[in-house]
């Protein structure tokens, strides 16, 4: 069951990881980059661009976070047999 565990943890950690990548990458937009006045998804003024880019980054947020639910259901369910 340990290898179970740490096989989840690193499944997790590495989506946990690449989640906070992505939102590193929306964050540090080149200087060169138009200037967005307000990074709040519901503000009026939001760019269709930028609404795109916050889209896919919800959706590869979640992904990843169904990846590691299923990941923990797996390891629950091994322990439920062993």
């Amino acid at each position: 069951m340990a290898d179970a565990t740490t096989a989840a943890r690193t499944r997790i950690d590495r989506a946990l990881a690449e989640l906070e990548r992505k939102i590193l990458e929306l964050k540090a937009r080149p200087a060169s980059a138009p200037a967005i006045t307000d990074d709040d998804l519901f503000a009026p003024r939001a760019s269709d661009q930028r609404v795109a880019e916050l889209e896919a980054a919800g959706r590869a947020a979640s992904d990843a976070l169904a990846r590691a639910a299923e990941a923990v259901r797996g390891v629950l369910a091994e322990s439920e047999v062993g």
